[in-house]
């Protein structure tokens, strides 16, 4: 029997915390998270490593529309 990955939904508060992809220059790696934009802190959610990882962060969160990159 195959099962299928049940993806909670989680709630963030667009006012406050901002979605970003941060992304290493050297390695590439890449990590999603929000830019909270009181303490200007970036609060790392889940490691990257192919678009169904995004896809994923996406569906968490509903996000839609452009994720930004930092470097």
């Amino acid at each position: 029997m195959f099962w299928k990955k049940v993806t909670k939904k989680k709630t963030y508060d667009p006012r406050i915390r901002t979605p970003f992809i941060r992304s290493s220059i050297c390695t590439g790696e890449k990590v999603a998270g929000f830019m909270n934009s009181e303490t200007e802190r970036f609060e790392e959610v889940m490691l990257i490593r192919t678009p169904a990882d995004l896809e994923e962060f996406r569906e968490t969160y509903g996000i839609e529309g452009e994720i930004k990159t930092i470097y």
